[in-house]
């Protein structure tokens, strides 16, 4: 069985095991047990009948065949595109996304009371915990206090944290392609359709940024440290702009560099 693998990014090997996942996605279930947002309609699954068929084994069926109903932005971890904003009719998940493992960095961050109220993630804050000539393809960003009703959270009318537009564009600019984070949005709740800093992210209009993608409604644990890590983004094809989705996290070791010894002469 597998229980080391190695990749090379920017010259540099590291090693992760596969047989140590870290799935940092919400997982969906029937019910108001979810995180929900954007007042999205709870999940549902309904069970489908036929005739004589029954769609449930607990019912005297001879198989599940279920139907499921869910809102993609609203109903737990989810990965979007571009296409989020934008009309264009081929700007859906998987046009954009053509790879699935990315280097990714993980740090956390305390959101900032403004002015008005609001909690901010400012760009100051995570940018004291980042290399600039050093970035990482993805960005995960864990808030603190890491609570866990995270998992089930209500965010709808809450007002919940969010992004300083300015850490978008300074993602952008530095060429973070992919950014994930345990928030309901990067932008504010309600701010007139502005959507900074999905925009600036995205360099939409002026030079869309296509294969970048944000993905919301992350957990990631406590016991997941700050770090380095090789990202797994499993999303289902669907053609649309977003799409329930599985981020997974393995660890990374840098490999020591190799060491050459040439013998003194005598």
């Amino acid at each position: 069985m597998l229980s080391s693998a190695a990749i090379t990014f920017r010259h540099r090997t590291y090693h992760f095991n596969p047989l140590q996942p870290l799935d940092i996605s919400l997982p969906l279930m029937p019910g108001n047990e979810n995180v929900n947002c954007f007042w999205a309609e709870p999940v549902q699954v309904e069970t489908i009948t036929v005739g004589d068929f029954v769609g449930s084994v607990a019912q005297g069926g001879s198989t599940n065949y279920q139907r499921v109903h869910l809102t993609p932005h609203g109903n737990g971890t989810h990965t979007e595109c571009y296409g989020h904003i934008s009309p264009a009719p081929n700007a859906t998940l998987d046009n954009c996304l053509h790879r699935f493992l990315f280097v990714a960095q993980l740090v956390s961050a305390t959101p900032q009371p403004q002015d008005n109220g609001d909690l901010v993630i400012l760009l100051e804050d995570v940018l004291a915990q980042l290399d600039v000539n050093d970035l990482p393809e993805a960005l995960v960003l864990r808030t603190l206090p890491n609570l866990e009703s995270k998992r089930t959270a209500q965010y709808s009318g809450t007002n919940p944290t969010y992004l300083e537009p300015a850490l978008a564009e300074f993602l952008a600019r530095h060429g973070v392609e992919h950014l994930l984070l345990d928030l309901p949005s990067v932008d504010r709740e309600e701010d007139g359709g502005a959507l900074l800093a999905h925009h600036a992210f995205w360099q939409y209009p002026y030079d869309t940024r296509t294969q970048a993608t944000i993905t919301e409604l992350i957990f990631v644990p406590d016991a997941v440290e700050d770090g380095w890590y090789l990202l797994q983004q499993q999303v289902t094809s669907l053609v649309l702009d977003a799409s329930p989705s599985k981020p997974v996290l393995y660890a990374l070791t840098e490999a020591p560099a190799q060491v050459s010894f040439v013998e003194a002469p005598h």
